[in-house]
């Protein structure tokens, strides 16, 4: 492969991050990095030409993507260039991600050649998925990413058939983190919130409406002092403990 990457994330505790650049790391090229997972001030969109590789790679929440992130992503003039869709999901299901990633990718005007469904740790039960993106995780894209440019090469330009549903399910809202006795209100969590959720001067303090639950500030703690409460924990534990109990498969589609 001879393409300019561009890897476009939106990875608030880093998972999805990681798998995008393990499959990028695949294809053995050049590859920049857009995360959109940012606060809006610092936020720089690329220039992506016709001839260049896209890979977009997104979070699952409830079987759905983040609006913010297809938000953000709608700003990037696509120019006909091939994409790849990656949909991260923390060992549940990744429902009607896909689907509706390969709708919004399509109306920008992206050429999609292959979508990636991928296992990271959940992203507020970090039990489930726990460790992952993994060695076998690792391999796995790898393969994914040589199966990608082998069609590239070929000059395939197909559409793979990506399962989910339309319409698509219902978005729900989530949790809202907040800080416990340990938060010595360095600020942190509220410089690096992407929707501004957090008061600067008073970190205990969420703006519900606001918050879109991505968990960005309980990863960026220093002092690991925010969270959603033991009891809420207990209930979405026992809520994912049967979905998640075996280990979930990473998927190609081409």
């Amino acid at each position: 492969m001879e393409q300019t990457i561009h890897q476009i994330t939106f990875s608030p505790t880093g998972g999805t991050r990681r798998v995008s650049e393990l499959l990028c790391a695949g294809f053995e090229a050049e590859s920049t990095l857009t995360e959109l997972c940012i606060t809006e001030d610092k936020l720089k969109y690329p220039s992506i030409a016709a001839d260049d590789l896209v890979v977009i790679s997104m979070p699952v929440f409830a079987g759905r993507v983040p609006a913010l992130a297809v938000d953000r992503l709608r700003h990037i003039e696509a120019n006909g260039a091939m994409c790849v869709i990656v949909a991260v999901y923390g060992n549940r299901a990744y429902d009607d991600a896909l689907v509706e990633m390969e709708d919004v990718a399509t109306e920008m005007g992206f050429h999609i050649i292959a979508a990636v469904a991928a296992n990271a740790e959940h992203s507020i039960v970090r039990k489930y998925g726990a460790g992952r993106p993994d060695a076998t995780d690792a391999a796995d894209l790898k393969a994914f990413a040589s199966t990608i440019a082998q069609k590239i090469d070929s000059s395939d330009n197909s559409t793979p058939q990506i399962p989910g549903n339309r319409p698509y399910r219902l978005p729900i809202k989530g949790v809202q983190p907040s800080a416990h006795r340990g938060c010595n209100k360095c600020g942190l969590c509220a410089r690096e919130c992407p929707v501004g959720a957090i008061d600067i001067n008073q970190p205990k303090k969420v703006d519900a409406d606001k918050c879109i639950s991505c968990m960005k500030c309980v990863a960026v703690c220093p002092t690991h002092a925010r969270g959603i409460g033991k009891v809420k924990m207990a209930i979405i534990t026992q809520m994912l403990k049967k979905p998640c109990a075996t280990r979930k498969p990473n998927e190609l589609f081409i």
